[in-house]
C-alpha cells in the first residue's frame, strides 16, 4: 500500500527472523529489531503491524524516539494504553493515526454518499456485515489464541465495522452486543452481533464465519426509500492475491465493483434503480497520512475518532461479557 502512494517509500522492514521480507522487497532495508530501525533518522513514519499485544510498546517507542506512528486496528487491548498513545503523540507533536482503511471500501463510500445527499430520508435502519465462510481454525493463527491479547472476531472485524457507524451516525446512546463462537474448533469468538442505538435509527453489525451463501453486505431503510448491497469490496482479494499490485501502477480499474454486485435503491415514489458503486481504494488512507504529514490537508482517521472506536469495540465486549445492554458513557474498564 505505501509503495502505491507518491510520495512515500518503503524504506525499512522489521522482521525479527525468518527472510520473507528480504525475498519479496529484496531492495528495501531489513531491521531485527526496533532500535535498529530507529536509528535510521531519515524514516519519518513507522507504521505498526504487529500482533494486537505489542501495538502499545511499538507505538510508544516510535513516538518518542519523534516519528510519525499509523497503527494497525484494534489500537491496542486497552482503552489506558490508547489515550497513553494519543496523549503522547499530543506533548511530542507527533501524527497518530489508526489504520481504518475500511473507509475507503467502494460501497462504504457509496453508502457516506447516500446518507450525505438524504437520499433515503431519515435513516430508521442500517445495517453492515463481513460474511465469510471457513470450517477450520487456522493453525497458530494469534487472531484465534485464547492466551493472545485482544483476539477473536470481535476485535479484528469489530473496528471496521464499529468505526463506519461512527463515520456516518456519530456517538449511538447504548450499545447491545453478542460475540460468540460458530465452529466447534474456535476458542474465541469467531462470530458477532453488535446493536448501537441511536435516539431515531438502528446500526447493525455483523460478522459471520459460517456464512456460506453471504447475505448483504450493507443495506438501509429510511423514510424514503431502501438501499441494499451484496459482495465485499474487491480490493481485498487482489490484494491477497499473487497479482497483488507494488509500486504506483495499480492499474486504470483499481477499485472498481463488478456491475453485478451494484445496490439496488428502491423510493417510496416508485423509483427503483441500481446505483453504481463509488471507486474504493484503500491508498487513500496513506495518501491522507501523506499530505497531513505535510501539513496539507485534516487528518482524516485522528486520534480522537480511535479513541471513540476504541470504545465503542470495548462496550460491546462489555456488553457481551455482560449479557446486558451498555450506555455509551459507561466505563470501558
Amino acid at each position: 500500500m505505501i509503495r502505491g502512494v507518491k510520495g512515500m517509500e518503503l524504506a525499512c522492514i522489521l522482521e525479527r527472523h525468518g527472510s520473507n521480507a528480504q525475498k519479496r522487497y529484496p531492495e528495501v532495508r531489513v531491521a531485527r529489531n526496533l532500535d535498529e530501525m530507529l536509528s535510521d533518522k531519515s524514516i519519518g513514519l513507522i507504521v505498526v503491524a504487529t500482533p494486537n499485544n505489542s501495538h502499545f510498546s511499538y507505538a510508544k517507542a516510535a513516538l518518542e524516539a519523534g516519528r510519525d506512528v499509523v497503527v494497525d486496528k484494534p489500537f491496542t487491548p486497552t482503552f489506558a494504553e490508547a489515550e497513553q498513545l494519543v496523549k503522547l503523540a499530543a506533548e511530542r507533536g507527533r501524527l497518530l493515526s489508526v489504520y481504518q482503511d475500511r473507509r475507503w471500501d467502494g460501497g462504504f463510500l457509496t453508502l457516506k454518499k447516500l446518507v450525505a445527499e438524504g437520499t433515503l430520508g431519515e435513516i430508521a435502519e442500517y445495517e453492515a456485515r463481513f460474511d465469510r465462510f471457513r470450517l477450520e481454525v487456522k493453525p497458530n493463527a494469534w487472531r484465534e489464541q485464547p492466551d493472545q491479547a485482544a483476539a477473536g472476531v470481535l476485535w479484528d472485524l469489530g473496528p471496521h465495522l464499529i468505526d463506519g457507524a461512527l463515520v456516518l451516525f456519530g456517538e449511538p446512546q447504548s450499545i447491545w452486543a453478542s460475540a460468540f463462537s460458530q465452529r466447534k474448533s474456535s476458542q474465541v469468538d469467531d462470530a458477532f452481533d453488535v446493536y448501537m442505538e441511536y435516539p431515531r435509527t438502528r446500526a447493525i453489525l455483523r460478522a459471520r464465519i459460517l456464512a456460506f451463501a453471504p447475505g448483504p453486505s450493507a443495506l438501509m431503510h429510511g423514510t424514503a426509500g431502501s438501499f441494499i448491497k451484496y459482495g465485499m469490496d474487491p480490493q481485498e482479494e487482489i490484494l491477497r492475491s499473487e497479482n497483488c499490485p507494488d509500486g504506483l501502477n495499480w492499474g486504470a480499474d483499481w477499485g472498481q465493483d463488478k456491475t453485478e454486485l451494484w445496490g439496488t435503491l428502491s423510493l417510496v415514489n416508485g423509483e427503483t434503480r441500481r446505483v453504481k458503486t463509488e471507486v474504493g481504494d484503500y491508498r487513500g488512507f496513506y495518501a491522507n497520512v501523506r499530505d497531513a504529514i505535510e501539513k496539507r490537508t485534516p487528518l482524516e482517521v485522528t486520534p480522537e475518532q480511535a479513541l471513540r472506536t476504541m470504545r465503542g469495540v470495548l462496550l460491546a465486549h462489555k456488553s457481551s461479557r455482560e449479557k446486558r445492554v451498555v450506555s455509551w458513557t459507561e466505563s470501558v474498564d
